[in-house]
């Protein structure tokens, strides 16, 4: 397989990948604090971008990257590149000399992508720094740093410690309490938040998705295009599973079957983020009553599922033990079939002591 074939880790099905983002909606208090932060002639060596997966994080990075490498103005009043400046093609086509992006690597050996940023790739770094150790501004794009095993954080860590003159380190993180606490206290932090209706629809318009699971999306521009994609139609049969009061094993062996091989990989993320989806929904409905956007079939099922507060509790922390049993689960290679099915057996055991 060449370069150009190999799958992207950091990018999401069809959609445009973050660098080939036209605009970004919704996050503008995330890009005004950088700009500050720029005008103010200080800027950090390490930002950390976090916030809910699919609202931007990535785009931003990006987006801050070529700010930094096509020599931007002091001060600045937009994040916008300089028009026509000859790094824009080179960062598209990621041959940018002044720009290193670590992410989950391709295992040649197995045909795959592997499931960490290992340290191999962070030791690029010592490379790349002496190669471009001109005087220039350099930029270390990692997507995501929940993805960097033990000994590439602490490669990482000893980066933000010692950093290089004029060097920016931009981490993006789905779930920033999971890193080092010295990587994060060594980072300036920008969050972004979730996209507000309009800013959603917009995005999604932009990334060539349908209009139909936004209401579902929770101002997730990537769950949107996940729903548009087939994970409505799961999160569907997941809430069939539990309509009835006790889980429907047949209906949940195909779930969790669908999910097997290679070719199921897409259809994992998706199954676990609707297992996600029903257990946070499930919490709030515990506590302020089923969603508006609720469709009736859901809205029983909800109500039934979390009718009070403890039960509120349970579900919220069943989403967190759930979450962390997939992530350990995935990263050994456990049979995707038995992740799914883990999950959908402790969901019934949950619902059964209601």
């Amino acid at each position: 397989m060449t370069d150009d074939a190999l799958p992207e880790p950091d990018g999401l099905g069809d959609a445009p990948h973050p660098r080939e983002t036209g605009h970004l909606f919704g996050q503008e208090t995330a890009e005004a604090a950088f700009l500050d932060a720029w005008n103010s002639g200080r800027l950090h060596h390490g930002w950390l971008l976090t916030g809910p997966r699919g609202v931007g994080k990535a785009t931003l990075a990006w987006r801050i990257a070529r700010f930094l490498l096509t020599d931007p103005p002091m001060p600045a009043e937009t994040l916008d590149p300089q028009p026509g400046h000859p790094a824009l093609p080179r960062l598209m086509a990621l041959s940018e000399p002044g720009l290193m992006l670590l992410r989950r690597p391709w295992d040649e050996k197995a045909k795959r992508l592997k499931q960490d940023i290992t340290v191999d790739e962070v030791r690029r770094l010592g490379g790349f720094f002496g190669l471009s150790a001109g005087g220039g501004r350099r930029v270390v794009l990692v997507d995501a740093a929940d993805d960097l095993n033990p000994s590439a954080a602490n490669a990482i860590l000893k980066l933000l410690e010692e950093p290089p003159k004029r060097a920016t380190l931009l981490l993006v993180a789905q779930k920033p309490a999971g890193l080092l606490p010295t990587i994060r206290s060594r980072c300036r932090v920008l969050r972004l938040g979730r996209l507000g209706p309009k800013d959603l629809a917009r995005a999604v318009a932009q990334a060539g998705g349908p209009e139909d699971g936004l209401a579902l999306a929770d101002g997730s521009v990537g769950a949107a295009l996940s729903l548009g994609a087939g994970g409505a139609d799961i999160y569907a049969r997941l809430i069939s599973l539990y309509a009835r009061g006790q889980m429907d094993r047949g209906a949940a062996r195909k779930l969790a079957d669908a999910c097997a091989g290679r070719l199921g990989a897409e259809r994992l993320q998706q199954t676990l983020d609707a297992i996600e989806r029903l257990l946070h929904r499930a919490a709030r409905a515990g506590l302020l009553g089923p969603p508006p956007d609720a469709e009736a079939r859901e809205a029983e099922t909800l109500a039934r599922l979390a009718p009070h507060d403890r039960a509120a509790r349970d579900w919220a922390a069943l989403a967190q033990r759930l979450s962390e049993r997939a992530a350990h689960a995935r990263a050994v290679n456990i049979d995707p079939v038995a992740i799914i099915w883990d999950a959908l057996a402790a969901i019934d055991e949950g619902a059964r002591r209601v």
